[in-house]
């Protein structure tokens, strides 16, 4: 008869390893997908023809909200995503912060813009800031227009304009901010530099999120002083929470 003591011996389950060498396992695990995802990124940009200097632009603003992507896929490990509250879904949104009513009086009726110098105009559709972009447009040998809509300025015409046309369709559409970043190069580093007029913040929010859209505009911002170029930025603040909008106009010396 076999042992009472023996049967299912041979069944028992081996020894489970350490505690460290699980930890370590996992880590290289997630350490060598996250290096096999920022290769694949960066074979992506260059595969569809982005310069280097795009590049950097693109990962850079990567690199800024990572922190809060490895947050929300951290979240997403431990549990089931938690339903919104219907109380926060319909609550009616928060006033927009109120501008100093001496800051929007002395910078509105005119802004001076010279050159090195950036402006935020804060208006549901582009109109004073056309109004500003007509004024100046003659005290710079170029003017680059980036707009969904491109406005009408008599007497700039030729070499002196310089449309880039975004959310547009066809293969040409749909720019990123790299991209845009790159055509934007010639003409502000050209003798004089250029003016450059934006009004489609509210289209590369959407379609990059907010953090790549004003990483961008810090770099732009930081080219025209560079260059001794100039920017006029018309942007409608209902795009925006409080918040955002506060990060927003902190990129830009002059707001009107």
């Amino acid at each position: 008869m076999s042992d009472p003591d023996r049967i299912g011996a041979d069944e028992e389950p081996g020894e489970e390893p350490p505690q460290d060498e699980e930890y370590a396992r996992t880590y290289s695990e997630g350490y060598e997908e996250g290096v096999k995802s920022a290769l694949r990124e960066i074979l992506q940009h260059t595969s569809r023809g982005h310069t280097a200097q795009e590049v950097r632009i693109l990962a850079e603003s990567r690199l800024a909200r990572l922190s809060d992507e490895v947050e929300l896929k951290r979240k997403s490990l431990l549990g089931p995503p938690r339903r919104p509250s219907w109380n926060s879904l319909l609550r009616a949104p928060q006033p927009l912060r109120t501008p100093s009513p001496t800051l929007t009086a002395a910078l509105a009726p005119g802004v001076r813009l010279a050159p090195g110098g950036s402006v935020l105009v804060r208006e549901e559709r582009p109109d004073r800031a056309v109004g500003i972009l007509r004024e100046h447009a003659r005290q710079f040998p170029r003017t680059v227009i980036v707009s969904t809509r491109p406005p009408e300025i008599p007497g700039l015409e030729g070499d002196r304009r310089i449309d880039i046309a975004i959310g547009t369709t066809g293969a040409a559409g749909t720019l990123s901010p790299g991209e845009i970043g790159g055509r934007l190069r010639d003409p502000t580093e050209a003798p004089g530099g250029a003016l450059v007029y934006l009004d489609a913040l509210e289209f590369l929010v959407t379609e990059f999120t907010f953090d790549t859209t004003l990483k961008f505009v810090n770099w732009l911002v930081g080219k025209v002083k560079e260059t001794g170029s100039a920017l006029v930025v018309s942007f409608d603040r209902r795009s925006l929470d409080v918040r955002e909008m506060s990060r927003l106009e902190r990129a830009f010396p002059t707001l009107a």
